[in-house]
C-alpha cells in the first residue's frame, strides 16, 4: 500500500486503505484515466460497483498503472436485480470479467432491497466466494443496524465492512456505534455530501483556519472519526487534492464545529425504501 495512507484492519485479519477513489457516475469513456490518474497520485483503494458501469474501464486503468495487484485494494458491488444465490455467483463471474481480476478483495450487497426479501442468500453466495477465495473480504453497503442484525442472527458471519452514506449532515452516530460493537468497519460513501459541503460558513471558517480546502477538511474528519473514505472525482487537480490530507488534524474544538451541522439530511434514498 502507499505508505502515507494508513490503513484499517477488518475483522478477518485483511487490511483495507483508509482513503480510496469513489467511481460513482465516472464513466466508461474516461474511467480508465481517472484510475491511473489516482494510482500515479497514491492512492491504492479503488471502489467501483456493476450498477456503476465503469468495471471495465476501472480494469484498464488498473492495468495501465506501474502497481503491482497485490499493492491495490478493489472494491466491486453485487446490484439489487442480482439478488440471490446463483444470481449473486453469476453477477461476480460477470464483475470479475470486466475487471479482469482472478480476485478481489472486497465484495459488497450493495443495498439490502428488503422488499425482495433476499440479501440473507445474496450474503450466502458472498460467503461461498470467499470460502473458495474469489474474495479476500465480503461486507455490505447501506445495511440499516436492523438488516445486519438479521444477517448475523440467520447465517453467523458479520460482515467486514458496511459502506453507508456518511457526511457531516449525517454522521451515521447509530449505526457507527452498532458497527464498532460488532467488529464492522464503517466505510462512507457520498462523503463530501455530493458537494452540499461547499458554501458552508463553519466549513469555510476551519479550512481557512488550516489554509485547506473544504473537501480537504471534511475528508480529514471522516479519517480521525475512523472511517474509510472514498471522495469521488474525475477532476486530477482534486484528485490529487482529496489525497493531500495528512499534513494537518483537526483539534478538538474543530470537530466540535462540524458535530453542529448534523442535520440528519441524506443525499441518497434510505435503505428500507429502495427495492
Amino acid at each position: 500500500m502507499a505508505s502515507d495512507i494508513p490503513t484499517r484492519t477488518l475483522n478477518d485479519g485483511h487490511t483495507i486503505p483508509q482513503l480510496g477513489l469513489g467511481v460513482y457516475k465516472v464513466s466508461d469513456r474516461i474511467a480508465a484515466d481517472v484510475v491511473t490518474t489516482a494510482i500515479d497520485a497514491g492512492y491504492r483503494h479503488l471502489d467501483t460497483a456493476a450498477l456503476y458501469a465503469n468495471e471495465k474501464a476501472v480494469g484498464e486503468g488498473i492495468r495501465r498503472s506501474q502497481v503491482e495487484r497485490d499493492q491495490l485494494f478493489v472494491t466491486t458491488k453485487v446490484w439489487n436485480s442480482d439478488h440471490g444465490f446463483d444470481s449473486t455467483l453469476r453477477a461476480f463471474d460477470t464483475s470479475m470479467a470486466l475487471l479482469g481480476l482472478d480476485v478481489l478483495d472486497l465484495y459488497l450487497i450493495h443495498w439490502p432491497a428488503p422488499a425482495q426479501d433476499r440479501y440473507v442468500e445474496t450474503w450466502k453466495a458472498l460467503e461461498r466466494l470467499q470460502a473458495d477465495g474469489r474474495v479476500a473480504s465480503i461486507g455490505v453497503s447501506n445495511f440499516h443496524p436492523h438488516h445486519l442484525e438479521r444477517l448475523v442472527a440467520e447465517t453467523g458471519v458479520v460482515p467486514a465492512v458496511n459502506q453507508i452514506e456518511l457526511h457531516p449532515w449525517l454522521p451515521q452516530l447509530e449505526a457507527r456505534a452498532f458497527h464498532d460493537r460488532h467488529g464492522i468497519l464503517t466505510e462512507a460513501w457520498s462523503p463530501l455530501a455530493r458537494g452540499g459541503i461547499l458554501g458552508n460558513p463553519t466549513l469555510d471558517l476551519l479550512a481557512d483556519k488550516h489554509d485547506v480546502s473544504v473537501a480537504q477538511v471534511v475528508i480529514r474528519w471522516h479519517l480521525q472519526l475512523g472511517n474509510v473514505v472514498i471522495p469521488k472525482s474525475a477532476t486530477p487537480s482534486r484528485i490529487v487534492e482529496n489525497i493531500d490530507v495528512f499534513g494537518f488534524e483537526l483539534d478538538g474544538a474543530d470537530l466540535a464545529a462540524i458535530a453542529t451541522l448534523e442535520s440528519g439530511e441524506r443525499t441518497g434514498r434510505d435503505p428500507d425504501d429502495l427495492d
